[in-house]
């Protein structure tokens, strides 16, 4: 029989089918660090500190996990899938940015102003990173990858460990992030307390702030962050425009979560879902969520970086909530 040289078999594949030597199937075959959907090809890059998340070369993200400055786990320099930057530059540029906050606000991350009395969203306390639980795995349904943690004490008291699971996935209106964290102690009952400052938050870039191009809307259609701080939502979309397009970042809460979360949102680019601090925000009595000993305690969210005309958050919650679906199916 006639030797047959491996590498005609893809273009004798891409003839019968009609496909590019780059089109998806064949990618997905001859490179399995990388996926393509459509024309999305997703890599990751492992460093001491952070992970680089790139699509066909351009940067998505730099998930960090060490920092002796910030000290908890965050996205930093999100960008949507054209390559616009959709969260303010870590660390912000002097004449370019505005410079506050630049420890508390990277990017988009998870802060807690009062977990048994000690504040990270201020950096006082420490989340530990101790190992990836799941090393970052790249496949048809995109990245995914989690995280185990512990939350210390300025003393280094343990208060109770994190496990968080990360899934990135290109839709056709953006990328969709989605941030699944336990927490967990088996040695002691701890509280999340009620501050503004607790929960799933971004700062957008600067282009697309409201005191720039930008308007932050809700699942509720109210308008503009002094109307939607402190309202309950299923989602707020913060956009502008960033180099002559429509651009943003939607924030969106699971429905499963223990609570609807209030949000936390400001004209200069902040904008946080809170389902912890219901008398900061102004709705109702002071709020302190125990978790008992061996006892978990679940929270998700998700972020949809987009930059498209065509773009409704709606559209991207349902986007999000058929993504759980899928979620608890591969489990």
């Amino acid at each position: 029989m006639k030797a047959v040289h491996i590498r005609a078999l893809p273009t004798m594949l891409a003839t019968l089918l009609g496909l590019s030597m780059q089109g998806s199937l064949l990618a997905q075959f001859n490179d399995k660090h990388a996926v393509l959907d459509g024309n999305r090809r997703f890599r990751v890059e492992e460093k001491s500190d952070r992970l680089i998340l790139r699509s066909s070369g351009k940067l998505v993200a730099e998930f960090v996990f060490r920092d002796a400055k910030i000290r908890r786990p965050y996205f930093a320099n999100v960008h949507a899938p054209s390559g616009v930057r959709v969260t303010r530059t870590h660390p912000p540029i002097a004449g370019v940015d505005a410079m506050d906050h630049d420890t508390m606000h990277p990017g988009l991350w998870l802060g807690l102003g009062d977990v048994s009395g000690v504040d990270f969203w201020r950096n006082e306390g420490t989340i530990e990173h101790l190992r990836f639980i799941t090393k970052p795995t790249v496949s048809g349904q995109g990245v995914r990858f989690a995280t185990g943690s512990r939350l210390l004490s300025p003393d280094g008291m343990e208060i109770c460990r994190l496990t968080s699971r990360f899934q990135l996935a290109a839709h056709p209106a953006g990328w969709l992030l989605i941030w699944e964290a336990t927490f967990r102690s088996d040695e002691r009952d701890f509280t999340f307390g009620d501050q503004e400052e607790m929960g799933f938050g971004a700062r957008v870039a600067t282009q697309l702030t409201e005191k720039a191009s930008g308007l932050i809307v809700n699942s509720h259609g109210r308008k503009t962050a002094a109307n939607t701080w402190g309202q309950p939502a299923l989602w707020c979309d913060y956009s502008g425009v960033a180099i002559d397009r429509p651009a943003g970042i939607t924030l969106m809460s699971d429905p499963a979560n223990f609570r609807t979360s209030w949000w936390h949102n400001r004209d200069y680019g902040v904008f946080v879902a809170n389902p912890f601090g219901r008398a900061a925000m102004k709705q109702g009595p002071n709020s302190q969520v125990t978790v008992r000993r061996g006892k978990p305690f679940r929270i998700c969210f998700a972020a949809m970086a987009h930059d498209t005309t065509e773009y409704k958050p709606a559209k991207a919650y349902q986007d999000f909530l058929n993504q759980l679906k899928q979620r608890s199916t591969d489990d």
